[in-house]
């Protein structure tokens, strides 16, 4: 963890906090690749509305996987980048009913609250550590995460 010292952060935060967003990268890349699932096999009468969002979502997640491996590197630590050891630790699991409009609404909802609440977890530990990068990063995605839920709550009509 070379780059603790240079950023002044503690080495042992800085390992806690590559840990715990090597588990959100894990469950980003779940949740893209589902979403890149659903964008590719949409059917039906909310094929027009929902192929252009999937992929509105996907183009963002892949920023956001991009960006949380760099974060990583920029503690020292190396970032995962196997799905087989994604799938050990991701909260988010691999979808099989992609097709359905408003069951792959339901897992996208899922995803975010999976991610949110992960987030959520690390605003608490990098404010304790003092790591306003990492801190920073969190809570820009939170603030842009929960308008989307609202938007995809309100496509179900809830």
């Amino acid at each position: 963890m070379k780059n603790s010292n240079i950023i002044g952060l503690q080495e042992a935060d800085c390992q806690q906090i590559a840990e715990k967003l090597n588990i959100l990268l894990a469950n980003y890349s779940v949740f893209y690749q589902n979403t890149r699932g659903s964008h590719w096999n949409i059917k039906g009468d909310q094929f027009f509305t929902l192929h252009p969002k999937f992929e509105e979502l996907y183009n963002n997640l892949v920023l956001k996987i991009d960006e949380i491996a760099e974060r990583i590197l920029t503690l020292g630590a190396t970032p995962a980048h196997n799905y087989s050891d994604y799938l050990k630790v991701a909260t988010i699991k691999e979808s099989q009913e992609v097709s359905d409009g408003t069951k792959s609404v339901e897992i996208i909802l899922n995803s975010f609250k999976v991610v949110i609440d992960l987030q959520r977890e690390l605003l608490d530990i990098t404010e304790k550590a003092g790591d306003e990068g990492t801190n920073s990063q969190m809570s820009d995605y939170i603030t842009e995460q929960e308008k989307e839920v609202w938007m995809y709550n309100s496509y179900l009509g809830k």
